[in-house]
């Protein structure tokens, strides 16, 4: 048995460039993944229906065991039928911060542990199937993407940053979101500081950068921008939205203050979803054994 952490994938900035006749929307993003996450056991076995638990659970829906779900098509487009999947859900679901795909890069790092392969991102057109994100979540690394997601740019000297993580409890189906963008065609990121490995300077270069479907996804859930003023009040020193939404986060100079921060915003906003993180910090990706259970 495998145990597979599936981190949040968080858009540090989000400049949405153009849109393909094929429907697609080509991005310049840069992402960072949080040490807080999803978590998914995997052991080969009988076919069985993916098992869903943890305390987000409920958001699946009727979707946690049909054959739609993500993580069944991760297993169908791999060839890993004979692997049963136990998804511990503890990321909201719809919230912009790649739980689906996450899942979906873990089920993959997940079933080429099981059968012995090595994971493969570049040019894996499967991977890109399942989701624009799925790639960059395999590797789960800081980087610039760009296209729809398969022109990715390892960043490796990003910093560690402080973060809040915040959802108001509005799940946001991309797709609508970006729907209601009026203005598909906008400029990219700028060119990145030198010194990105200073956190006071990459957070002074992301303030002037953007996250274009922030205006559409406040128009369809007005509780983001309350949100965004709750992490600016609570010392964040820079707030954003992630991803389609409506999951925000603040970043913030200090550890303690993230901490202190996260903890007041739990309190006086108990019907949030609200996680104190690092992003771009240590994590494990790698499938990890585990003793089975009888």
């Amino acid at each position: 048995m495998l145990r597979v952490f599936a981190p949040a994938k968080i858009n540090l900035c989000l400049h949405v460039t153009g849109l393909r006749a094929d429907g697609y929307h080509l991005l310049d993003t840069v992402v960072a993944f949080a040490d807080v996450g999803d978590v998914l056991d995997m052991q080969l076995g009988p076919n069985q229906p993916l098992s869903v638990i943890g305390p987000e659970a409920a958001g699946l829906g009727d979707t946690a065991s049909g054959a739609n779900n993500i993580i069944t098509r991760v297993l169908a487009a791999f060839d890993g039928h004979g692997v049963q999947v136990t998804l511990h859900k503890n990321l909201p679901v719809a919230s912009g911060i790649g739980g689906g795909s996450t899942d979906a890069a873990a089920a993959y790092r997940g079933v080429c542990a099981l059968l012995g392969r090595s994971p493969q991102v570049q040019d894996n057109t499967k991977l890109l199937a399942l989701g624009a994100d799925v790639p960059m979540c395999v590797t789960a690394a800081a980087a610039r993407v760009q296209g729809i997601g398969e022109q990715i740019s390892p960043l490796p000297n990003l910093p560690p940053l402080y973060a809040v993580l915040v959802n108001p409890r509005v799940a946001l189906p991309t797709p609508v979101v970006f729907k209601a963008l009026a203005h598909k065609e906008n400029s990219g990121v700028s060119d990145m500081p030198k010194q990105s490995s200073n956190a006071a300077e990459l957070i002074e270069w992301l303030a002037q950068q953007r996250n274009d479907l922030a205006a559409p996804a406040q128009s369809i859930a007005p509780p983001i921008a309350e949100v965004l003023a709750s992490l600016s009040q609570s010392g964040a020193v820079l707030a954003r939205m992630s991803g389609s939404g409506a999951t925000c986060f603040g970043l913030y100079p200090t550890l303690d203050i993230a901490a202190r921060a996260a903890l007041d915003l739990q309190r006086a906003r108990p019907q949030w979803w609200v996680a104190q993180t690092v992003l771009n910090g240590p994590i494990n990706i790698t499938p990890q054994a585990m003793r089975a259970t009888t």
